[in-house]
């Protein structure tokens, strides 16, 4: 049931994704359909969170925590925007998911085998044909400014993507090993579980975004920011929901599958509204060659094959 619950949740992404492009599409920005459904990610977040869960307990070091990844996510969110304005939707998505591989190569340096990181061939063999699809599928860029441009945001929301999926698993450490996860930073089982942690991320994401289009946009948002911010913030709220359902039901068999699924289907799914809708030359091999890289890489294969 996990792995049917985590595609359902990369369909309702996938949606949020093609959401945002359409709201740029309509005359408008990408930095109003951020405030907009940042903001209303935040809402939902609230009730996933502490409401759904009726927990209501208040870490300030883990809301901090949660501030400094939000931080990062807009910023991310921006480099996205700013990718989608500037070049092909599904290969960015592609790109911004593939950067699923990297966090295991900085969590092995930080933290090691005492915490269950460890580098294997496979998650190396992942890496590298990530990177060789990514090069592959960007090739063209070289072509043109506006393509050079398109890469660089996209490099950009790489490395931030990067870096918010290893704040994500430098919590589940606290979860895990209490009192004991390195870097000076310690935490007991009931801070590091706070169901406000979420809220905390999307909270400085979406007053990041809300400050950002005040001190840009003289102007309110259009009816089309307006639907497609708040279709975009239901869909990947909703989106939310299934994916933490998922991480509850799923088998440990499930579990060392559901994350790189989650990713593959969001590529696959946003190259095909790019292709149908946008007519965009897809570069299906080089995606492919992402897609493999990401389940080699991410698959946790001492599970699989117990």
């Amino acid at each position: 049931m996990g792995i049917q619950l985590m595609i359902i949740a990369s369909l309702f992404v996938a949606i949020s994704n093609f959401c945002m492009r359409r709201s740029i599409d309509s005359g408008g920005s990408s930095k109003a359909f951020l405030m907009i459904q940042l903001s209303i990610v935040f809402l939902v977040a609230v009730l996933l969170n502490p409401v759904r869960t009726g927990e209501y307990h208040i870490s300030n070091c883990m809301l901090f925590f949660g501030i400094a990844g939000g931080v990062i996510l807009a910023i991310m969110m921006v480099c996205l925007g700013k990718s989608l304005e500037n070049g092909p939707p599904g290969l960015t998505f592609a790109a911004l998911n593939a950067s699923t591989v990297m966090p295991m190569i900085l969590m092995v340096f930080l933290f090691g085998a005492p915490f269950g990181y460890i580098y294997t061939l496979f998650n190396g063999l992942g890496s590298l044909l990530v990177i060789l699809g990514l090069f592959w599928a960007g090739w063209a860029a070289r072509s043109s400014e506006k393509k050079m441009r398109w890469a660089a945001f996209v490099a950009g929301a790489f490395v931030m993507h990067t870096l918010f999926l290893i704040i994500m698993q430098w919590r589940a450490l606290f979860i895990n090993f209490p009192g004991e996860n390195g870097l000076f930073l310690n935490f007991d089982v009931a801070d590091a579980k706070s169901q406000w942690f979420m809220p905390a991320v999307f909270f400085a994401a979406a007053l990041i975004q809300i400050i950002i289009y005040m001190g840009t946009q003289k102007r309110l948002p259009n009816r089309w920011e307006t639907f497609y911010g708040i279709l975009g913030g239901v869909t990947n709220g909703i989106g939310t929901f299934f994916m933490i359902w998922s991480t509850e039901v799923s088998s440990p068999l499930e579990h060392a599958m559901i994350f790189p699924i989650f990713s593959v289907a969001i590529i696959i799914g946003c190259n095909l509204w790019g292709q149908w809708l946008y007519k965009e030359k897809v570069n299906w091999l080089a995606n492919g060659l992402c897609v493999l890289g990401i389940l080699i890489g991410t698959l946790d294969w001492k599970v699989l094959f117990h």
